[in-house]
């Protein structure tokens, strides 16, 4: 199928894009900086900015899904801002393309322990929470959303790009879960590789599962 895919360059959305590729999608990546993106076969590299509405709507135009990895960019002081600005952007260019399906990859922040979404808790590392505040509320507005046959993951609470599970690469296996963190034996945090994640979230494209639902794998 031809998928649109948000955040190509990023750390996520590049394996999200190898994953496309391998398993024979016709892959339209937007991107600010297409250049960043190199040439392959099946893919479609379109000038887009992820916070025009319409420029995500032109670009998205006659794909059968959209697939967003987008991050505002850690290190960016505006980074809730911007977050929330680009994810209402994109939600509102993909339905005026008339597109139903669109998948998005969250973060860990918005699980549930005890009651409380880890964003909340005081453990919570500071520096990454706006970004993972924007996540947050992110979902929380795809949640009154029913016009998209949404979908969210939310990495395992392990997961970064410097994260012992990054060395496995692409296993194809993961567990699922829903809104709680999926823990290892000895009580210890989940984690999962980039590359298992962009399976995870290709498999619920491919088998249509996870409908206005979030998600959540580890290991």
């Amino acid at each position: 199928m031809q998928v649109a895919l948000i955040g190509a360059t990023g750390f996520v959305g590049a394996a999200v894009l190898n994953e496309l590729l391998q398993r024979g999608h016709e892959v339209v990546a937007l991107a600010r900086q297409p250049e960043k993106i190199a040439a392959q076969p099946h893919l479609k590299v379109v000038q887009a900015d992820v916070m025009d509405a319409d420029a995500v709507k032109n670009a998205v135009a006659g794909s059968h899904a959209v697939l967003s990895a987008y991050n505002a960019g850690w290190t960016n002081p505006h980074i809730y801002d911007d977050f929330m600005r680009g994810s209402r952007a994109i939600v509102e260019g993909v339905k005026a393309a008339g597109i139903k399906r669109y998948l998005v990859v969250g973060g860990a922040g918005s699980l549930f322990v005890n009651g409380q979404q880890l964003v909340d808790s005081p453990e919570f590392p500071a520096a990454i929470k706006p970004g993972a505040s924007a996540a947050r509320d992110m979902y929380t507005e795809l949640q009154k959303e029913h016009h998209l046959d949404w979908t969210m993951l939310s990495p395992a609470v392990g997961f970064h790009g410097g994260s012992a599970a990054q060395a496995q690469g692409r296993t194809g296996h993961y567990r699922s879960g829903k809104d709680e963190p999926l823990m290892q034996a000895g009580g210890q945090v989940g984690d999962i590789s980039v590359q298992d994640l962009a399976v995870a979230l290709v498999d619920a494209l491919e088998q249509n599962t996870h409908l206005q639902q979030r998600f959540t794998v580890a290991y």
